[in-house]
């Protein structure tokens, strides 16, 4: 499977604005938090889960998420493939990140805020990954 947005839209008129994703189901969600990096100039990487499934969606500012399949869970190899996709809060576009990937979060605006939902509660499975900063190329 792979990573795909689902997109929200906006609508705004005299009263004010609305703003939706209708075509995200969040069926099977059993966990929601937010992250907010400290800095536009920091990256929260790479970290991933071979079971768990996240979804995110920014609520304030934007992000650019940068994922990687992983191929070798306990060495995977250095030189794999990143897909980037950048998340704004003025549509509420949903990034579904499929199991076997790991991420790389970085704010693109100062108070970015992003909403993550997760299908595992915290701590009925064990699956988190990390790995240093540089060790993909």
């Amino acid at each position: 499977m792979e990573p795909t947005i689902i997109k929200g839209n906006h609508f705004k008129d005299d009263r004010g604005t609305v703003i939706f994703n209708n075509d995200f189901n969040a069926l099977g969600i059993k966990r929601v938090y937010t992250l907010e990096n400290n800095s536009t100039d920091f990256a929260r990487c790479w970290q991933g889960h071979k079971i768990e499934q996240r979804w995110f969606s920014a609520i304030s500012g934007s992000f650019t998420i940068k994922l990687i399949e992983i191929d070798l869970w306990e060495n995977p190899s250095k030189d794999l493939k990143v897909l980037e996709f950048v998340l704004s809060a003025e549509n509420l576009d949903v990034l579904h990140i499929p199991k076997g990937f790991v991420t790389s979060i970085q704010a693109d605006e100062e108070q970015s805020k992003l909403l993550v939902f997760a299908d595992y509660e915290l701590g009925e499975i064990k699956d988190e990954f990390r790995f240093p900063a540089d060790y993909f190329n």
